[in-house]
């Protein structure tokens, strides 16, 4: 679908590829048909080698060592991803943009149009605000266009994405309203990345579900840029490693049922080759270690709430999936080349 795979040893690059998102991404990268790992980088493990931190990876990079980033490495490549903490990437870019290589960004430094907003919601004045206008949102399903003219994609985030796809589709149609919007989320403690944090370890997160970034998380204006409504987020940290599981509520504009809904996203994503429609209940289990989403809908008649329900994995298609997804487009390769939509299971 959407393009060619006969283009071999493209090569890629990967900035901060000891994070948890960037190891996905070297794991995505070595089994693709097409693309190639030139160099890794990770400052914090320069030196290291990458197949020591990540044992997983030995296989295809027992020789290679994590290096430090600098930005002439760029052009020894056909692409390169960046996989930084949220605030890395637009000191990056600036450094690199003049050398014309194609990037695709798994931060939320570019996601936000406005640089207002940005400093609002993250706290910071963006470095680079001149270039925000040269980043197309990645999201293939909704984008897939801009995104195989684009120089520069920044991949969309983890519950965006589930929230996204769940919901654009309803808002675009006229069957929901556009205020009021509730997204509850819940996402597996991979999300929150590799680092050693309280919240995250293993005794505290066992055994545990709780609710955090009440009313100011900073996916919000992402979600609210790329859904087009107003929308009350809630997540959730789960005792699980991978997986988001989005449950959003909205009132209808009108008439609707489940029916109506089912077959508008059914038609939506027929030829859509990682969302998969159906009647059962969303589990991240079936999409882990997959770059599939998996959607359905119901609409309450005793309520008159309008609910629909998305699972995916959040380093997959909520990231690294996601960004070689975008990869393979802006490359001309086959959309789905490298990619899975079929989950580990059990």
């Amino acid at each position: 679908m959407h393009g060619s795979d006969s283009l071999p040893g493209m090569k890629v690059g990967v900035v901060g590829a000891s994070g948890y998102t960037g190891a996905e991404l070297v794991r995505l990268c070595s089994g693709h048909p097409s693309l190639e790992v030139a160099w890794a980088t990770g400052d914090s493990q320069a030196g290291s080698g990458v197949g020591e931190l990540y044992p997983s990876l030995a296989a295809a990079h027992a020789k290679m060592t994590f290096e430090h980033f600098q930005p002439w490495m760029v052009a020894a490549v056909d692409l390169v991803f960046l996989a930084m903490p949220h605030g890395r990437s637009q000191v990056v870019v600036k450094d690199i943009w003049d050398l014309h290589v194609p990037i695709v960004d798994l931060s939320a430094d570019f996601r936000l149009r406005d640089p207002v907003a940005h400093e609002r919601w993250y706290g910071t004045v963006h470095q680079a605000p001149e270039l925000l206008g040269n980043f197309v949102y990645g999201l293939p399903e909704r984008h897939r266009v801009d995104i195989v003219k684009a120089r520069a994609v920044a991949a969309a985030g983890c519950y965006p994405t589930a929230a996204t796809l769940a919901l654009a589709p309803l808002v675009d149609a006229g069957m929901i309203q556009t205020e009021g919007v509730i997204v509850d989320a819940a996402s597996g403690v991979s999300g929150a990345g590799r680092g050693a944090k309280a919240a995250t370890s293993f005794s505290t997160a066992n055994e545990d579900f709780v609710a955090y970034g009440l009313l100011d998380h900073r996916h919000t204006p992402e979600m609210e840029q790329a859904i087009g409504a107003q929308l009350l987020f809630t997540p959730h940290l789960a005792p699980m490693t991978r997986g988001i599981l989005a449950t959003c509520y909205a009132r209808p504009s009108g008439a609707t049922s489940t029916q109506a809904l089912m077959d508008l996203l059914s038609s939506v994503y027929s030829d859509e080759p990682f969302v998969v429609v159906g009647h059962r209940p969303p589990s991240t289990k079936a999409t882990w270690g997959s770059n599939a989403m998996h959607l359905t809908a119901r609409f309450d008649e005793r309520t008159g709430w309008v609910v629909v329900l998305a699972a995916l994995d959040n380093l997959g298609k909520g990231a690294a999936g996601q960004a070689v997804q975008c990869a393979n487009l802006m490359l001309g390769l086959e959309e789905t080349a490298g990619l899975s939509a079929l989950g580990v299971y059990p």
